[in-house]
């Protein structure tokens, strides 16, 4: 059985859309994968390597070097081996799946974490931005301009240009829409509402492309914006409870505490002096 950890997003992210960091490796970071989240490292300096793997399959070593910029995915059990300095940046999967659906290419359906050797510093100026304004209290509007820069560079690595995941249109319109409050407080009804689709085949979809359930994808999407609230506004708990589509305050601190290891107020806390640049 594996015995690393997997991470959160909100563990680093803290209501923000994304997480950004420099990271100087001496040699080795912890065993991990990521629940909810991929990630984006663009190598800057030193040599080493990605060993890599999903679920009980083998491990395979993926060499490192300056230029290389790899997509990192909620399937991938990693650790980075080697001295190296990369740049780290963390985002929500089920944004990224919806944006890559619209899109219409998904470089992260290969049996490997997608990887391009850029002949320039192109990836590593895309980080760098993201970097300087997830130190300015960052938009999701800077998440999306990242995302578009990244997936232009990574497509190389899509053996087929097309949308390889097949993401319906009307499952990528219907999940992007359960981001406005109003669709989340009316939960999974409003979903399925939404998709104009029957509550099996809305069930089937949403496990073979999101890798969950309905009413999980929408209590994941409901404390990712109960988190974001928290950390960029002065609205009580119990209101943000209520704009969220919970049932009461205590059930959102119970349901909230559970994801994210601290109550909603500890939360709030935590987030305010994160957002202070380093």
């Amino acid at each position: 059985m594996r015995s690393e950890r997997a991470e959160r997003f909100e563990e680093h992210a803290l209501g923000r859309p994304y997480h950004a960091a420099l990271v100087d490796l001496k040699s080795r970071s912890h065993p991990h994968s990521h629940r909810d989240y991929y990630e984006v490292m663009a190598v800057v300096a030193g040599d080493g390597e990605q060993l890599v793997s999903q679920a009980d399959g083998p491990e395979v070593h993926q060499p490192l070097h300056p230029g290389d910029l790899v997509l990192v995915r909620p399937i991938d059990h990693h650790t980075i081996v080697g001295a190296l300095r990369f740049y780290n940046i963390a985002f929500p999967a089920a944004g990224w799946r919806t944006f890559v659906g619209l899109a219409g290419i998904d470089p992260g359906t290969g049996i490997l974490p997608p990887l391009v050797r850029l002949s320039e510093d192109r990836g590593a100026h895309a980080c760098a931005v993201a970097l300087d304004r997830f130190h300015e209290a960052p938009r999701q509007a800077d998440l999306i301009r990242f995302w578009c820069e990244v997936l232009d560079l990574l497509a190389p690595a899509t053996e087929e240009p097309e949308r390889p995941s097949g993401i319906p249109d009307w499952l990528v319109t219907a999940t992007a829409a359960m981001s406005q409050e109003e669709h989340l407080r009316e939960g999974v009804p409003r979903l399925r509402e939404l998709a104009h689709v029957s509550d099996a085949h809305l069930a089937r979809s949403v496990r073979r492309y999101y890798g969950t359930t309905p009413t999980e994808f929408v209590a994941d999407v409901r404390l990712r914006r109960a988190a974001t609230l928290l950390a960029t506004t002065t609205r009580t708990v119990a209101d943000i409870a209520y704009a969220c589509g919970f049932t009461s305050a205590s059930y959102f601190t119970r349901r909230f505490h559970e994801a994210h290891g601290a109550s909603p107020r500890r939360f709030r806390a935590a987030a305010r002096d994160a957002f202070v640049p380093l």
